[in-house]
Parts: structure tokens; sequence; C-alpha cells
């Protein structure tokens, strides 16, 4: 017997011709991630050698160094985002077409369907693919590199890092799990909703001379405070996890410097260290943010 074919395998298929596109953007990301340990060692050497010899020189060619760096990486950004961007838009183009055939075809012959709404979704996964989603995913895996980092710095930093991205994990997790039940409801409420109202437009003269407009407005008004509803409770929920989350990163970054600080003073690491390993906390800590 003929296996029906998952609605998500023509999309699966289409990312699979960009296959060698979303290589490179990840080449790219692992480029950028890299470089964005010139920071770090920028500071290192400011504090440790710099500061010690008093050299001018040495100085400014360090200077000019990371400033070539930092214009290198946000050419790459650029280039990244430019990439994107256009596998996004033809992705939609793609797709369209074909989404607004099948949803005119089931509001012809079940009437069923809102092709508005169906691109709009075609919409939502462009703007996935183009937004910061995707670039914190080919970021993620580069938080381990920056952590084993900073446990060449010291160990005790390392930990305090390793405590703070798994509180952060955690703190995403329950996000996901609180919020997407009322989310996934609120969005069925949205389209019911949406629908309700686009119907009633379509047969306004009707539904004027029939008298019915102030029952129908009711049912609506009852269907949408339900999607108003559930879209509250979800966003109070993200509000707290997320106040959450930003002040224990900002604390993190704070307690990493207390903590350097304590090791240089113990003489278990220099100055220079405790400052990039507050950098290198930032860049640990980010991806799990977005």
């Amino acid at each position: 017997m003929k296996m029906a074919r998952s609605p998500a395998a023509p999309l699966v298929k289409a990312l699979g011709d960009y296959k060698s596109v979303l290589i490179s953007v990840g080449c790219f990301t692992a480029l950028i991630n890299v470089l964005m340990l010139v920071p770090s060692i920028y500071m290192l050497q400011v504090y440790d050698r710099v500061l010690s010899s008093q050299n001018e020189t040495t100085l400014a060619m360090l200077s000019l160094m990371v400033v070539g760096f930092f214009a290198f990486i946000g050419l790459l950004e650029v280039i990244r985002s430019f990439i994107v961007i256009r596998i996004g838009s033809q992705l939609e183009r793609r797709f369209n077409l074909r989404v607004y055939q099948a949803a005119f075809e089931r509001n012809l012959f079940k009437g069923e369907g809102n092709a508005g709404q169906s691109l709009g979704d075609l919409t939502h996964i462009r703007q996935f693919v183009t937004g910061p989603a995707l670039f914190a995913f080919f970021d993620a895996p580069w938080f381990p590199v920056y952590l084993f980092v900073i446990y060449l710095f010291n160990v005790w930093l390392g930990v305090l890092a390793t405590a703070g991205a798994l509180l952060l994990i955690g703190l995403a997790c329950l996000n996901e799990y609180m919020t997407k039940k009322p989310l996934g409801e609120a969005a069925g409420f949205s389209q019911q909703s949406s629908q309700l109202a686009t119907s009633h437009l379509h047969n306004a003269e009707t539904i004027q001379a029939m008298g019915m407009l102030g029952s129908l407005r009711k049912r609506w008004f009852a269907v949408h405070s339900r999607f108003l509803g559930l879209q509250n409770q979800a966003s109070d929920t993200g509000a707290v996890i997320s106040s959450l989350s930003k002040t224990l990163r900002l604390c993190l970054q704070s307690l990493v410097l207390g903590l350097g600080a304590l090791l240089v003073i113990k003489g278990d690491m220099t100055a220079g260290m405790m400052i990039a390993g507050s950098i290198l906390m930032g860049r640990v800590l980010s991806p799990i943010d977005q």
C-alpha cells in the first residue's frame, strides 16, 4: 500500500536543495565564532603585556589588529545575513502559489481554509529562516568552545560558567514547557476568530437583513476573548522567565569578575585573564539566552 507523504516532506526537500548554501552559512558562523575570541585575547594582552611594559607601539599595533578583525567579522555577518535572506525569499516564492492553490481548492470543495492565513504561515517560516533563531542554532554548538577556554584560565571560573549555562538552559526549557500549550491553543482560537470575522464580513448584508449581527458578534467576541486570555497567560509566563533569565545572565557576568578578582588576589590568575573571562562568559551565555 502506498504510504501518504508527510505534509512537511516538500519543505524538507526544498531545504535539502539549499544544503550546500546552509553549510556555507555554518562555515561563516564557525569563522565568526573563532574570531569572537579576538576581544578576549586583546584584553588579555593589554592587561598582561601592555600595562606591564608600558609600550605604546605594542598597544597601537594590537588596537589596529583588533579593529581589522572586527571589520572582518562585520563583513562576514553582513554576507551571512544576505545569504539567509535570499534563501527565505526563494523558499516563499517556491511555495506561495502552491499554498494559495491548495487553500483555494480546500475552501472551494470543503468550505474550509483561508488562503490569507495559509500564506501568512508561509511568511512565518520565511521570517524564521531569516531571523535570529537560525543564527542562534548555528551559534549554540560553539558555547562549549568558549567554556573550554574559560576552564583553561581557571577551573573555578569554568565551574561558575557551567553552572550559569545549565541554569539558563533549565529556564529556557521551563519557558518552553509552560508556554507551549497556551500558545498552541491561542493560535487555534486566533485562526477561528479570523475565519469567523472574515465569514461575517463576506455575508454582511445577509446578516444585517436577518438581524443576526448581535448574536454573531457575541460569538466572535467570545472566541477572540479566549485567544487574548491564552496569549496573555503565555506572555505573562514568558515575561517572568525571560526577566529571570536576563537578570541571571547579568548577575553571572558580574560574579565572574568578582570571582576573577579573588583569584587574582590569591595569585591563581592574571588581571587580563579576569577581564577576558568576563567577556567569554558573555559569549557562553549569549546563544543560550537567544
